[in-house]
């Protein structure tokens, strides 16, 4: 039985994705002179919502499962199932804590006991279901499609969360690296819709091209590229319109579903079939340019009207804190693409004789 260095990553990120959601927006810190714990002692709040409960347990679900699946083999069973908990629990405290100090964050003993049920429940699938997913699995059958290794597994988290990048409804179809909320204001003058149509092509068409050469580039020899990457792009759009879902009416799922996305989507879908047949070193340079050219181009693109009064509870009701962890991955994504891309050309050229 061998471990999984993939489950390992996976789990890190997970982590500091839970750390930030918890913190966000992470600004207005105050010191109210009391211990980091003392809201343990304090009163529950008074009304508490379906969605808040349902919210703190499922997210510490897939910490549980994750955990579960990092420590396998080495950690199994019954001991697998109490760390998954008791650290779930002492990351809960800790995070809870750090809130009390957050004027726009409420700690209580409450969201606690969720979080520690979450990673518990979790903890138990990832029991039951981890040595058939990593040892005779899909999961198995699906990371023998690309090339083993440590810089493989961090290529798959990547594309793991460009997946999880879909899940904003405030972006454009694809596209991420838009800096302007935390660089600028978010001023622009008036264009034509033909522009934004354009811009929107543009970003999505070259975004699933740059994200199918990162595939090519991370497959194993032999493995079936062009079917990995179209279903790559299907759980992409099912994300997409399960986010669409969640925050619209169910006759608005496919509002993401634009004249500019459609263009982009085909001329992207198109080119890249194409694309990947070319040599590595030249799959990897595309990749990197067509990245950096789809974040300048959202940077410059304007904001889409027709949304922007739908996403409002999106941006301002139950959803701020996912939705502020979504825009940061959204924003961090492709310069992280880049340093890989970098860092893949680089080794290459060490590997290749002189």
């Amino acid at each position: 039985m061998r471990e999984s260095p993939l489950a390992r990553i996976l789990f890190a990120v997970y982590v500091a994705l839970v750390v930030y959601a918890s913190l966000y927006p992470l600004a207005g810190w105050r010191d109210h002179g009391l211990p980091l714990l003392a809201y343990l002692s304090a009163p529950w709040p008074r009304f508490v919502t379906g969605f808040d409960v349902a919210a703190n347990l499922l997210g510490y679900v897939p910490y549980g499962f994750l955990c579960v699946a990092a420590l396998y083999p080495r950690v199994q069973g019954g001991a697998a199932l109490g760390i998954a908990t008791l650290s779930g629990l002492a990351l809960s405290l800790v995070l809870e804590g750090a809130q009390s100090y957050l004027p726009a964050r409420v700690a209580t003993g409450l969201d606690v006991l969720c979080n520690v049920a979450g990673a518990a429940l979790g903890a138990l699938a990832g029991l039951a279901l981890v040595q058939q997913l990593l040892e005779e699995g899909p999961f198995k059958r699906l990371r023998a499609a690309f090339t083993p290794g440590v810089e493989m597994d961090i290529g798959l988290a990547l594309i793991a969360l460009w997946l999880f990048t879909q899940l904003n409804p405030a972006t454009l179809l694809f596209a991420t690296g838009d800096l302007r909320d935390i660089v600028a204001p978010h001023e622009t003058r008036a264009h034509a819709p033909v522009f934004f149509a354009a811009i929107e092509a543009f970003a999505a068409g070259a975004n699933l091209v740059a994200v199918a050469l990162v595939v090519s580039a991370l497959a194993a020899p032999g493995a079936r590229v062009r079917a990995l990457f179209a279903a790559l792009v299907g759980v992409a759009l099912a994300v997409r319109t399960m986010a669409f879902a969640i925050v619209m009416h169910a006759e608005h799922v496919f509002a993401w579903l634009t004249p500019g996305a459609q263009q982009g989507l085909l001329a992207g879908l198109a080119i890249a079939l194409a694309v990947v047949e070319l040599p590595r070193t030249a799959r990897l340079g595309l990749a990197a340019v067509l990245i950096m050219a789809a974040t300048v181009l959202v940077n410059l693109a304007p904001p889409n009207p027709y949304l922007a009064a739908s996403l409002k509870v999106w941006e301002q009701g139950h959803f701020l804190n996912f939705n502020g962890l979504t825009r940061l991955v959204s924003v961090l994504w492709p310069f992280a693409a880049l340093g890989y891309l970098i860092f893949l050309a680089s080794r290459r050229s060490r590997e290749t004789p002189g």
